[in-house]
């Protein structure tokens, strides 16, 4: 009984050795060495003041993912972060009130050498969160609402920023010369 087709494990060991050739590696995973580097990395970066409370939101949920294990090391790296804020309206009542929202933070951010000043990686990252209004006689209801929405926005960001700035460190790293 014999078939043209490849057995699945070989398939799957293929694919494995295809990968391993193309130079991927786990950003996150247990690189030994190479780990220890990229958590120092991101917890040498220092999270500038962000104007207002959305501001303090994000620039808190920023420290706890750029250095989770609270090694304060000495900052190589400042992050300037500027916030912009949207609300839109989705659905409307006869009564042309409104009864859902979008709130949009988008995030301009720029990452610097502390040292020279230099920008290394910059971008812009949005994050669309939607909440229900629920009348003008529910005005604290729907304060908390909004608030809620840019609490869930500003963790978003958080991430984001967290995770491209681990890339671009990642990448500087990668193609610094090997100190001697």
């Amino acid at each position: 009984m014999s078939s043209d087709r490849p057995i699945p494990g070989l398939a799957a060991l293929l694919l494995l050795l295809a990968l391993g050739a193309c130079g991927f590696q786990p950003l996150y995973g247990d690189r030994s060495a190479d780990a220890i580097k990229a958590d120092e990395g991101l917890a040498r970066v220092s999270v500038g003041v962000i104007a207002d409370r959305t501001g303090q939101m994000l620039r808190n949920e920023l420290e706890v993912r750029l250095d989770p294990n609270n090694l304060n090391l000495p900052a190589l790296y400042g992050l300037a972060v500027t916030l912009e804020e949207s609300i839109g309206t989705l659905a409307v009542r006869r009564d042309a009130s409104a009864t859902r929202a979008n709130l949009t933070l988008t995030a301009q951010y720029a990452l610097k050498s502390s040292e020279s000043g230099e920008i290394i990686h910059s971008g812009s990252v949005r994050s669309r969160n939607s909440y229900d209004i629920l009348g003008a006689d529910k005005e604290f209801s729907n304060l908390t609402a909004r608030d809620e929405a840019r609490r869930r926005a500003a963790r978003d960001l958080a991430d984001q920023i967290a995770l491209r700035l681990a890339l671009a460190l990642e990448k500087r790293t990668a193609a610094a010369p090997p100190r001697l």
